[in-house]
């Protein structure tokens, strides 16, 4: 079973800021660019941290976890599908969450990261930093 608490080594009771701090520090020693001689556990375990940090960051998709696990996100809160499951797929009972890129939740994370520095430099020195706004793909 996976533990998103455990893959940021974070407590069940962790704000967000937390979050996010674990999140910065594991992803950037497990991103496959960084490990290149461990490429394939790398690549593993950057999954699982981005996958981790995607849950956990949203307040609804972490509610989710915490009461039903992986599977209520992806089942939309359902244990199991039961013969009755499809009777309510017209009312929006299916399938509740899919998983998004690890790069690009890394890319998210960073990116704002770094509007944020910038827009601190220019707020305290007056001096406006200039540059892409987006990271090419």
């Amino acid at each position: 079973m996976v533990d998103y608490y455990k893959t940021l080594e974070v407590p069940r009771g962790a704000n967000i800021a937390e979050i996010k701090k674990a999140y910065r520090k594991l992803a950037l020693k497990w991103h496959p660019d960084k490990n290149h001689d461990n490429m394939e556990d790398a690549t593993k375990r950057f999954k699982e941290i981005s996958e981790a940090y995607e849950v956990l960051s949203d307040e609804k998709k972490r509610h989710m976890y915490d009461q039903y696990g992986k599977e209520g996100l992806i089942n939309g809160g359902h244990r199991s599908r039961s013969r009755h499951d499809d009777d309510f797929d017209g009312f929006g009972f299916g399938t509740f969450f899919t998983f998004r890129d690890t790069e690009d939740v890394f890319r998210e994370f960073f990116v704002a990261l770094l509007l944020l520095i910038s827009l601190a430099i220019s707020t305290a020195t007056g001096i406006t930093v200039r540059g892409e706004t987006e990271i090419p793909t």
